[in-house]
């Protein structure tokens, strides 16, 4: 089957990969314009270009979807089936017209629950037990379209946005596959989603990012573990921020000052929560590189009673 793919991030370089080794032709691919990254600020091209020029596949990079030029192309690559995996983009009706077979998502969520930008991070911050991969067949509403397939994978207790985004993108891989040859078969199947049920997952605000100590301590591990590796949660010292990457609920149940440290230990420090204490483990001072906290310790050293998140 004659496919283009549009994909960006990390996450979607699995799915290119396996679907140059699925035997469907990928007659192009399309991705975000190359941006700005690192100290440097050098203009740096999204993860999906690299892959796709590595494997010798012609790639577009439209600043804007109803691009003469970009819609052009498009229709001379002449896709039986449109893919989409982690694009960023809404795509306009005219494309979702173009491929006779339609277009098809994957998204890192068991919908209709976590619709939106950031089911990934969203699923951790809020504790949840069990997420997974859905495709669908696309329509102009936000990841509202038909169900084709799901893959439930469970989230364990510690485990990290970083960690559940990784195993995400590999199954998804793999359902994405499974989905190709079952449309190539016409045998895919549309289960509607059932709009009642639906949550969201709204992009994350730079707010949400500072530790709000007079939360319980399990709220404030999920956030850290859900902010971990990007953007990282982050807690005020000296009005300085140290981000927070590793923690260690020690109990839910004391109650203190909140952001008080109440003991400096061989492994770190504990701060009081709202309810409840949090060994903390692995932090990351302003400018500095991520480093366990004993050894942060060394170099700024904390004292009992201090508190943290004031300015």
């Amino acid at each position: 089957m004659r496919l283009v793919f549009m994909g960006t991030p990390d996450f979607a370089v699995p799915s290119l990969k396996a679907l140059l080794n699925s035997g469907h032709e990928i007659a192009g691919v399309v991705t975000q314009p190359d941006r700005p990254r690192g100290r440097g600020k050098k203009l740096q091209p999204p993860p999906v270009k690299e892959t796709a020029l590595a494997a010798g596949l012609p790639v577009s990079q439209p600043a804007a979807m109803k691009e003469e030029e970009f819609l052009t192309r498009l229709q001379q690559w002449q896709p039986e089936v449109i893919v989409v995996v982690a694009f960023g983009r809404i795509l306009p009706q005219e494309i979702l017209d173009l491929p006779e077979k339609g277009c098809i998502n994957l998204h890192a969520s068991l919908l209709p629950r976590y619709r939106g930008a950031a089911p990934i991070h969203r699923a951790v911050m809020n504790g949840e037990k069990e997420t997974g991969v859905t495709t669908m067949w696309m329509v102009p509403q936000l990841d509202a379209g038909d169900i084709i397939l799901q893959e439930k994978l469970p989230i364990g207790p510690d485990a990290t946005t970083g960690e559940i985004h990784d195993r995400l993108a590999i199954l998804g891989a793999e359902l994405l596959v499974h989905t190709l040859d079952l449309v190539a078969t016409g045998r895919a199947p549309r289960q509607p989603q059932d709009d009642a049920l639906a949550t969201y997952a709204p992009p994350l605000q730079p707010d949400e990012e500072k530790i709000n100590w007079e939360r319980p301590a399990g709220k404030i591990y999920n956030l850290i573990r859900g902010l971990n590796p990007w953007p990282g949660a982050y807690t005020l010292r000296a009005g300085e921020r140290l981000k927070v990457y590793g923690a260690r609920i020690l109990d839910e149940a004391t109650t203190g000052v909140p952001g008080q440290v109440v003991a400096v230990t061989s492994e770190g420090f504990v701060v009081q929560a709202g309810r409840g204490k949090l060994l903390i483990t692995t932090v990351q001072p302003q400018g500095k590189k991520i480093m366990p906290a004993d050894a942060y310790l060394r170099g700024y050293p904390l004292a009992t009673g201090e508190v943290l998140g004031c300015a």
